[in-house]
């Protein structure tokens, strides 16, 4: 009786054994779900920018960040080449180099102002004329974008797209838009204005001042293609009015 009693209690105990075990096993099991889940959830955040969103694919970065910059390479394109596109854009404006402007401050007092005047309008009408020319060497530059580049410009700075731009193009877009300036410069009578300040200046002051014409609106023009283009990465990564395509939301929508 004893032993029936013993072999019936240890039957139990192994029963309920098992039974608890059972019972820690899926409580443990939930506890391990729930922590991946909360892992899961954080990398999203990290990922999306503490957002609540869906985790981008890559192939979604790629495509919108070059639909980022094509647009904003096509706006800039065509705000800077149209009719005072740099010329009235205080922040883009080409003036004067500063190792001038002694010289024309001399001229401008011995009533040469407006020689003056003309050579800086035909400069920046030099650089808005080349600005229509330049699509092809930024279009190269985006099809080249890498997954890596994508993430480090997704979480970037508000022109991290821009830098990449510039750091990929600014060797090419030289080379590129030197011979357009060159072209221009002589088009809007810009190399005639510049020659006639130097020849004055020179002739009565008797001093031999002088500066690379096409090399210096070749800088000021890439210059000022770059900020444009930051400009309009700016406005895409803030502004919901300038996501204009579903990608552009679907990227930038949460930043």
């Amino acid at each position: 009786m004893i032993k029936s009693t013993f072999l019936l209690a240890l039957m139990f105990f192994n029963l309920s054994h098992s039974f608890s075990q059972g019972i820690l096993n899926k409580v443990n099991a939930a506890i391990n779900q729930e922590k991946k889940s909360n892992v899961t959830t954080e990398i999203s955040k990290v990922i999306s920018g503490n957002k609540s969103t869906a985790v981008l694919s890559n192939e979604e970065i790629i495509n919108g960040l070059k639909e980022a910059l094509t647009i904003g390479t096509q706006n800039s394109s065509r705000s800077l080449s149209s009719l005072n596109g740099f010329f009235g854009n205080e922040a883009i404006k080409i003036v004067m180099p500063p190792e001038t402007n002694k010289m024309v401050s001399t001229l401008r007092k011995m009533g040469m102002g407006a020689q003056v005047d003309k050579a800086i309008l035909s400069m920046n009408r030099a650089a808005e004329d080349a600005s229509a020319n330049v699509g092809s060497v930024f279009m190269d530059a985006v099809k080249k974008i890498t997954i890596a580049d994508g993430f480090r410009i997704l979480k970037g700075s508000d022109t991290a797209a821009t830098n990449y731009l510039k750091i990929n193009t600014q060797i090419e877009l030289t080379e590129k838009i030197r011979p357009i300036i060159e072209t221009s410069l002589k088009k809007v009578d810009a190399t005639k204005y510049w020659k006639d300040i130097f020849t004055n200046y020179n002739k009565y002051l008797h001093q031999n001042i002088n500066t690379d014409l096409s090399a210096y609106v070749t800088e000021k023009a890439m210059n000022g293609l770059y900020y444009s283009i930051a400009e309009e990465e700016k406005k895409i990564r803030k502004n919901p009015a300038a996501q204009v395509t579903d990608i552009l939301k679907k990227v930038f929508g949460n930043n």
